[in-house]
């Protein structure tokens, strides 16, 4: 079993690997929206909004709570894994059977009754995917990063495939959506045959940690319960008020970009390893490197894609879903800063410290507000108000756990977090825009052509000044070196290769 002590090495490799992925998955919908229609691609996104809501309240941190078993207890890590596999099944056995028994009324929940049809998929979609979350958190708490890493990669492109070449073959959302549910069955498959190999007869139901793990999940569970649903709300607020071709627009506007949870996933989940380790080995001082590191290391990332988003909304939307889609620009510029909140993985603190209440508990703050004031918002501000009023929500719940955060660490607020920083690096990724902006103002040119060139002049102008104003630390600055040194070494080899 590889092994690293090191916080940044293991989450680049994962989040290298998720990178792979990101251009094939990020391009799907962009893919399906040339394929159907505004009211067809709205049933499609309608469908993964239902899937996944479920699919996050169903895993009941079972297979999160493995970040803080595995860690501590290594030893019964098969029967921990086999606990939360077995009942991770059980839950979607209850959920599909749930959304088969009361397909026509989801649909009409969404005002879209046409889902109705497709709800016994994603009743099977729902249940092989809540089996399969184990795999690569196993992997990660075993410290096998490069398997996890090549499994990432290897789900998100075949999953992409899945969906792709159905829907560019038959043109029916219904076969489309039926690919899908056979990658996630091959999946589970391939979970179990890895899961056999790796523990063999350790890998068997034990009530004793069960309990345990019950006694973990509970209350985190019904603070994820109420987080799913703050956090899909104005989604479900949309589709109340509005129609299916409107809910695509929206949708569109509030575009998920997968590099943020191919970097945010990994960086957080070895962040919690971490921790969970120092605290086991009665090292708690170094919990607070770990979390200011981590935190640093997010920023770098997460406040230049910000800036790069919003300089070139209107030209990224547009070519990647149409002109049609121009009444999505507004709305993806606001729904952007939602990325500011992932530079603070507060929620992994919590969890590693086992703070589940206090989550549940800046849940349903969070969710109130969010409740009381959604109908005002959209009737004042129409979509726009539905991100506005998210946004203030999400900023509720991360002044909450920052509060706690501090508790826990037992600091100040001038030591909570590496403000310094945090300032660089905001004000370089605002500088950094200049060079965009005038692009996208004086060029005249095919989408295709500005959208590179303006992101080029973004990360070039970002890399200069990061590296003037030394934010990156030696380590980092090796890593680039080792990148560059590599991709330069398989250019020239190509060219050789090519008789050039």
């Amino acid at each position: 079993m590889e092994r690293s002590d090191s916080t940044f090495k293991p989450a680049l490799m994962l989040m290298s690997g998720r990178a792979v992925a990101f251009a094939v998955t990020f391009f799907v919908p962009a893919v399906l929206t040339r394929i159907f229609s505004q009211t067809e691609f709205g049933t499609y996104k309608q469908f993964w909004l239902i899937t996944y809501t479920l699919f996050g309240v169903g895993q009941f941190g079972l297979s999160e709570c493995l970040f803080y078993f595995l860690p501590a207890n290594p030893k019964r890590a098969g029967q921990y894994i086999f606990n939360s596999l077995v009942m991770l099944g059980v839950m979607g056995g209850l959920f599909a059977a749930g959304l088969i028994l009361n397909a026509s009324r989801v649909a009409r929940w969404v005002n879209n009754e046409p889902l109705t049809a497709y709800m016994p998929l994603a009743a099977l979609y729902l249940l092989f995917m809540l089996m399969g979350t184990v795999l690569e958190i196993t992997m990660i708490n075993r410290k096998t990063f490069r398997l996890a890493t090549v499994t990432y990669v290897l789900s998100d492109v075949l999953r992409a495939a899945f969906l792709i070449l159905p829907a560019l073959i038959t043109r029916n959302l219904g076969l489309m959506l039926m690919g899908a549910v056979v990658f996630c069955a091959l999946r589970v498959v391939a979970m179990f045959v890895y899961f056999r190999a790796e523990f063999g007869n350790e890998l068997r139901f034990d009530t004793s940690l069960l309990r345990e793990q019950l006694g973990y999940t509970i209350p985190y569970s019904c603070a994820i319960f109420i987080q799913i649903i703050q956090q899909n709300y104005h989604q479900y607020a949309v589709s109340w008020h509005f129609d299916a071709a409107t809910f695509a627009i929206y949708s569109v506007g509030c575009l998920q970009i997968p590099l943020v949870d191919f970097m945010f996933t990994p960086t957080c989940n070895v962040m919690m390893v971490q921790m969970g380790e120092h605290l086991r080995e009665g090292q708690p001082h170094r919990v607070l490197l770990v979390w200011k590191d981590t935190v640093r290391r997010l920023a770098l990332v997460f406040l230049p894609l910000v800036g790069l988003l919003v300089v070139n909304a209107y030209p990224l939307i547009t070519l990647l879903y149409t002109s049609a889609y121009a009444a999505s620009v507004p709305i993806f510029m606001l729904w952007s800063l939602s990325i500011l909140f992932s530079v603070l993985p507060t929620d992994g603190v919590l969890r590693t410290f086992a703070e589940n209440r206090w989550l549940l508990t800046t849940n349903i703050t969070r969710l109130v507000m969010i409740v009381a004031l959604m109908g005002w918002f959209i009737f004042k501000f129409h979509l726009i108000g539905a991100v506005l009023i998210t946004l203030t929500g999400m900023l509720l719940a991360k002044v909450m756990h920052l509060a706690r955060v501090k508790t826990l660490l037992q600091v100040g607020m001038a030591q909570l977090l590496p403000w310094s920083s945090l300032g660089s690096i905001l004000l370089v990724s605002m500088i950094s825009a200049i060079p965009s902006v005038i692009l996208n103002a004086k060029l005249d040119v095919p989408l295709l052509i500005l959208l590179p060139a303006s992101g080029m002049a973004y990360m070039c102008t970002f890399t200069v000044l990061a590296l003037l104003f030394g934010l990156l630390t030696p380590e980092e600055k090796a890593a680039m070196k080792r990148s560059l040194y590599v991709w330069n070494r398989r250019s020239a080899e190509s060219r050789r290769q090519a008789g050039i």
